[in-house]
């Protein structure tokens, strides 16, 4: 048995330990604490083992809330989603209140020319004909994540 891995006695095959486990899955993307803990726990690792393999690679900054909220929200406005859909998802995925605040106003967007781009890219930029095409075209912005105030705005209200 190697250092760092337990052997699975049934199929004589090496399986990783948590901190290896959870570095594999970091090397594929950033992941919050909340949801690589989850990770380790479908794969049924003791709860002992996984906070320590989460604590460690906290202190080994190979693990961060703040980096992973940081890269979440880049990703999610180049996919022209708003800040609504952004919050809820981080808050999903376990990330503090105060990082995903300090995460939407550093990424320094227009939410209100986001929300115009996404809408003219998917409809065009003429205005709706139609309370019905203008009310789909604002269920689809409000899926994607922006305040009514934005949608408005897209919309092409004259306030905004």
């Amino acid at each position: 048995m190697t250092a760092g891995s337990l052997l699975d006695n049934a199929d004589n095959k090496q399986i990783p330990s948590p901190r290896h486990k959870a570095m594999d899955l970091l090397a594929r993307r950033e992941h919050s604490v909340a949801e690589l803990r989850t990770k380790l726990r479908v794969r049924e690792y003791p709860e002992a083992d996984i906070e320590l393999a989460i604590e460690s690679l906290v202190r080994d900054s190979l693990l961060s809330d703040d980096r992973f909220a940081a890269a979440f929200v880049s990703s999610r406005v180049r996919k022209g989603q708003g800040p609504v859909r952004i919050r809820g998802e981080l808050r999903q995925r376990g990330v503090a209140d105060h990082l995903i605040e300090a995460h939407l106003a550093a990424a320094d967007v227009d939410w209100l020319a986001l929300a115009r781009e996404v809408r003219n890219r998917k409809f065009g930029s003429e205005s709706a004909a139609d309370f019905r095409e203008q009310a789909r075209q604002s269920r689809f912005l409000q899926h994607r994540g922006f305040s009514s105030e934005q949608i408005r705005a897209a919309m092409g209200d004259p306030e905004y």
